[in-house]
């Protein structure tokens, strides 16, 4: 088995010449060239792309017999695949080589990705067998496989490493580094793009103006300095983060989902944080009171339900947050209201008429009415 060759192409663009004459390598060539040159305009000029190197060395393989020349042709390509198949397209458009008339076709577009993904199946068989001679344990090699899987998928968009699905995808995860697009292939997340760190790239701004935004980042001052700046200079739509201490690169599939399902609108963060340095010095709550309404807002998160809990902490009822509350007002030694939603001038009145010492939302608004009932979000404690 040969190894694969290196190469940064991810597309191969093969094409077929007939010519009605004696031609070779070097008028086919120069037929290509001279040919669509100005065909695509300045950005897609093919003498300019391959000294940038997005389009690699233009094999031809030419015989001739009895007069007639035909030729195989084969040309690597970094573009993206809409660019690479107008590159195609635009070699048909070529009617002479040399002194002779002659026609190419495109045979067809390969994605070179697809090769390599052969050829670690071809490693793959070589490893088993392996095992089978050595001894060697196969859940290593099982894992092996995998992690050469996964790190095969790795693709690239707008020049940083990324999931093979964040090009066709309408939304996006932006992570730190490559390690976490890994770990979030390995839990079936294909659209993450790995930002690469504290040095944004230039290409992070206008991805942001094409895709919903989710950006996803360690539970570390890292993450912290690398939010504060896409904040500056990037549309973000929503903002997850690692548990306290994590890296997204380490974390489970349930600490992933769980980070995911909790994110925050971007418009929230700086917003909670002001809130969190303003309600924390006046909040007093009992580490029983902390677990408790930790572990009922995080289990209301996406049921657009209220929760309501007495003063011995024991939940009073559930109900959704559309339902007649008409009667509630009758219930009695209320001390907690939990709910999945916005905080507002509306639900402070109602926490009022029960008499509640808390209010708990997921979010609330800028400006509240001022009452004895104390209004927290869940990051609040």
């Amino acid at each position: 088995m040969s190894k694969l060759a290196q190469t940064s192409s991810k597309y191969i663009v093969k094409a077929s010449m007939s010519a009605s004459g004696i031609v070779e390598k070097p008028d086919i060539i120069g037929a290509i060239f001279g040919q669509t040159e100005g065909l695509l305009g300045s950005e897609l000029d093919l003498r300019e792309l391959q000294k940038t190197g997005r389009i690699g060395r233009i094999e031809v393989n030419v015989t001739s017999e009895k007069g007639i020349s035909n030729a195989e042709i084969i040309i690597p390509s970094s573009l993206d695949a809409t660019e690479t198949a107008l590159i195609a397209a635009a070699l048909e458009t070529i009617d002479r080589v040399g002194p002779c008339t002659s026609e190419i076709k495109i045979v067809g577009l390969e994605d070179s990705r697809l090769l390599k993904r052969d050829y670690i199946v071809d490693r793959a068989k070589e490893l088993l067998q392996k095992m089978q001679n050595n001894g060697v344990h196969q859940k290593e090699i099982t894992e092996e496989i995998r992690q050469e899987v996964r790190v095969s998928e790795i693709t690239e968009y707008f020049k940083m490493p990324a999931g093979p699905e964040a090009e066709s995808s309408t939304s996006v995860i932006l992570v730190e580094g490559r390690a976490d697009v890994i770990n979030l292939l390995k839990n079936g997340i294909k659209n993450a793009v790995a930002i690469g760190g504290t040095s944004i790239k230039e290409t992070v701004p206008e991805l942001s103006k094409q895709k919903i935004i989710t950006v996803f980042l360690d539970g570390d001052r890292g993450g912290d300095l690398i939010l504060k700046e896409l904040i500056q200079v990037a549309d973000l739509d929503y903002v997850a983060r690692a548990p306290d201490g994590k890296e997204v690169e380490d974390l489970t599939q349930k600490e992933i989902f769980k980070a995911l399902r909790e994110k925050l609108e971007s418009s929230k963060v700086t917003e909670n944080s002001k809130k969190k340095s303003t309600h924390k010095s006046s909040i007093n709550l009992s580490e029983v009171e902390k677990n408790l309404f930790t572990e009922i807002t995080n289990d209301l998160i996406g049921t657009r339900a209220i929760s309501i809990i007495d003063k011995d902490l024991k939940v009073l009822g559930r109900l959704p947050l559309n339902a007649d509350f008409s009667m509630l007002p009758e219930v009695s030694n209320v001390y907690a209201i939990l709910f999945d939603g916005e905080i507002d001038n509306k639900f402070v009145d109602f926490a009022v008429d029960l008499g509640a010492k808390y209010l708990i939302g997921m979010s609330k608004e800028d400006s509240l009415k001022s009452s004895d009932v104390i209004t927290l979000i869940r990051t609040d404690f």
